[in-house]
C-alpha cells in the first residue's frame, strides 16, 4: 500500500521510475539509486534542519524528485547551471544526477541548508558540483561567477521578475537561459519590459505531475 511506503524503498523508487516515464524522461537504475540515497539523507536531516515541509512519501517522490527532472532533458551536454535559492537542492541535484555532464552551482542563503548540500555532493560523488552559502545578488559581484553561466534555474523561489533580476548578471551576455518552475498561477513579466539592455525570447509550457494531477508551468526566458 502506498500509505505504508517508505522514502527510498523499492516501491518509492518505482514511483520515480513510473512518474518520469509518464513525462517521457529517460532514467536508469543508477540514477534512481542516487536519487533514493539523496532522498533518504534529505529526510534524515530534515528532522533537525528545515529542508522541506513535504513529508508524505508519494508527494515527496512526485513534487520534489519527478518535478525537478522535467527541465533536464532539454539541457545541453556540458552546460553550466546555477540553481538560485536551491533550498534542499531542488531542482539542481536531481538534474545533476540525471545529467552528470552538466556543471552545477547550488546557491542558498541558509548555511545549514548549504551544509546539507555539501554532504549530499560528497556522499553521492557528484563531480563539478558546488554548494555556496551566498545571496545571488552578492554572487553576481564576484568575477568568478558574473556572466559565467549558460543556465539559471529556480523552483518556486520567487516571482519571475525577481528571479530574472537575480539571474541576468550571472548569465552569459547572449544566449543565456533562465528557467522558472512555477505552479498554475499566471504572472506578468514587468521586468522584461523595462530591461532595455536585452532582448528576450519567452517560452511557456505546462505539464501535469503524475499520481497527484497537479499542473505546473515551465517558463524559459532566453537572452538574444
Amino acid at each position: 500500500m502506498l500509505q505504508n511506503m517508505k522514502i527510498g524503498s523499492r516501491k518509492w523508487q518505482a514511483i520515480i521510475e513510473e512518474g518520469v516515464g509518464k513525462l517521457d524522461i529517460k532514467i536508469n537504475r543508477d540514477h534512481v539509486e542516487k536519487l533514493s540515497q539523496y532522498a533518504v539523507e534529505l529526510y534524515k536531516w530534515n528532522q533537525k534542519v528545515n529542508l522541506t515541509a513535504i513529508i508524505d512519501p508519494l508527494e515527496a517522490a512526485v513534487k520534489h524528485f519527478v518535478d525537478s527532472l522535467v527541465p533536464a532533458a532539454a539541457l545541453e551536454t556540458g552546460s553550466s547551471l546555477i540553481d538560485i535559492g536551491t533550498g534542499g537542492g531542488f531542482p539542481g541535484i536531481p538534474i545533476k544526477i540525471l545529467r552528470p555532464s552538466i556543471k552545477v552551482v547550488l546557491v542558498d542563503s541558509s548555511r545549514k541548508k548549504v551544509n546539507f548540500l555539501k554532504h549530499i555532493i560528497r556522499i553521492t560523488r557528484l563531480a563539478q558540483t558546488e554548494a555556496i552559502h551566498a545571496r545571488a545578488e552578492d554572487l553576481a559581484k564576484d568575477d568568478a561567477f558574473a556572466g559565467y553561466f549558460d543556465i539559471a534555474i529556480c523552483r518556486a523561489f520567487s516571482s519571475v521578475d525577481h528571479f530574472v533580476s537575480l539571474a541576468l548578471p550571472l548569465l552569459k551576455k547572449r544566449k543565456g537561459t533562465m528557467i522558472a518552475m512555477k505552479g498554475k498561477k499566471k504572472e506578468d513579466f514587468q521586468f522584461l519590459h523595462t530591461c532595455d539592455e536585452y532582448d528576450f525570447e519567452i517560452q511557456k509550457s505546462t505539464y501535469t505531475l503524475p499520481f497527484i494531477n497537479s499542473e505546473r508551468t515551465l517558463i524559459k526566458i532566453r537572452t538574444v
